[in-house]
């Protein structure tokens, strides 16, 4: 059972930074490739960045790609983002999610996760 939790969100003026984290009280990250997705108001939730098990192969979409950094702590069991350079467009509810266990595949598509987690607020004033 995974059970993903972020934290780290919150309200930032444009061009500062943000650090967002996702843990699972488990060991339910091992094995599993890992993503950040996010829902902008009004929009459709979009995929963001996204980092295989044991692995330093990254995925970004262009409009976080520079500014974004995926990585993952395997030891302490936790994932994280990076933003820098923030901007009013970044402004949504960012997900942590997960992908099948031993499917170690890039989550560049929602269909891809198994997991989600609750999603955390990041506001990116102008």
């Amino acid at each position: 059972q995974v059970h993903l939790v972020e934290s780290g969100g919150g309200l930032v003026q444009a061009g500062e930074s943000l650090t967002l984290s996702c843990t699972d009280s488990g060991r339910a990250l091992v094995g599993r490739a890992m993503g950040w997705f996010r829902r902008a108001p009004g929009k459709e939730r979009e995929f963001v960045a996204t980092i295989k098990w044991l692995s330093t192969y990254t995925v970004y979409a262009d409009s976080v790609k520079g500014r974004f950094t995926i990585s993952r702590d395997n030891v302490n069991n936790t994932l994280y983002l990076q933003m820098n350079s923030l901007k009013p467009e970044d402004t949504a509810v960012y997900y942590c999610a997960a992908g099948d266990r031993n499917v170690n595949v890039a989550l560049i598509t929602a269909a891809l996760v198994t997991s989600w987690g609750q999603g955390t607020q990041v506001t990116v004033s102008s």
